[in-house]
């Protein structure tokens, strides 16, 4: 069995970095720590995310409702509120899969039935773009999903106890975001929930703070490249080609250096 959360591209992922990490990483460690802070960056976290998967309130608009109390028709703002909830559930608990499993379920409150929330799928998916509806891949067949998601957990788990230098930090993190999502593991919901694992991986790593990067926020704003990449490595799991994901990989450096 193939390994999912490799090192195989990590020389490569060097080659072509050209963010200094650490540097950005002052300017986010710099900003001091308070409710207020995690509300207004995880608002816009929150609301990019919902827009990447088809909800229709603006991101401002959001941060006005999480901010300042603006009401909205709560069909506007139930989904991204549950992955509002999911997100202070992710910050305030170790990452580990029985508590993934948790916050899928949290932010997927109104958007699936019960008994399919924080619920391993059994049919088979194709994930559709949601501006276009073109397919965009077919993920894991249904017969394996339970073992690759199980494989991907014993992996990301052997991760968690290791020491990481920034560079392998945001390595691993563009990699288990798009393995996670190629395996699409849930009926729905696995877009918000992979770019929230992928920040809660930073943030054990590297601290509170890291919940300030604006990674959703620049998926969003470039949301045609983030589709792009996320397909460039194959059309079917069973030949997904990970060297292809280097564009993908490149993405969240990036983000620390945006500027909406």
């Amino acid at each position: 069995m193939s390994q999912l959360l490799t090192d195989q591209y990590y020389q490569t992922y060097l080659s072509l970095l050209d963010v200094k990490l650490d540097a950005e990483l002052v300017k986010i460690k710099a900003r001091e720590w308070t409710p207020e802070n995690f509300k207004f960056a995880t608002a816009v976290s929150v609301m990019s995310s919902s827009r990447i998967e088809g909800e229709t309130l603006e991101v401002d608009s959001y941060v006005k409702h999480k901010v300042l109390n603006i009401e909205y028709l709560p069909n506007l703002t139930e989904r991204p509120n549950d992955l509002y909830q999911a997100y202070e559930f992710a910050r305030d608990n170790e990452l580990n899969r029985d508590n993934f499993l948790k916050t899928h379920a949290i932010a997927t409150e109104h958007l699936l039935p019960s008994q399919f929330r924080g619920v391993l799928r059994t049919g088979n998916m194709l994930i559709m773009e949601q501006q276009t509806q073109r397919v965009q891949y077919e993920a894991a067949n249904a017969d394996i999903v339970k073992g690759e998601f199980g494989l991907f957990w014993s992996e990301l788990d052997a991760l968690m106890k290791l020491e990481l230098n920034t560079e392998e930090i945001f390595y691993y993190a563009s990699l288990l975001h798009l393995v996670f999502v190629k395996i699409h593991p849930f009926n729905d919901g696995n877009g918000r929930t992979g770019r929230l694992l992928e920040k809660w991986f930073i943030a054990s790593k590297l601290g509170e703070k890291a919940w300030y990067i604006p990674s959703e926020l620049y998926y969003y704003d470039n949301l045609k490249q983030y589709y792009d990449n996320l397909a460039n490595v194959g059309l079917f799991y069973e030949d997904l080609k990970y060297e292809k994901g280097m564009p993908f990989f490149l993405m969240l450096p990036q983000s620390l250096i945006f500027e909406k």
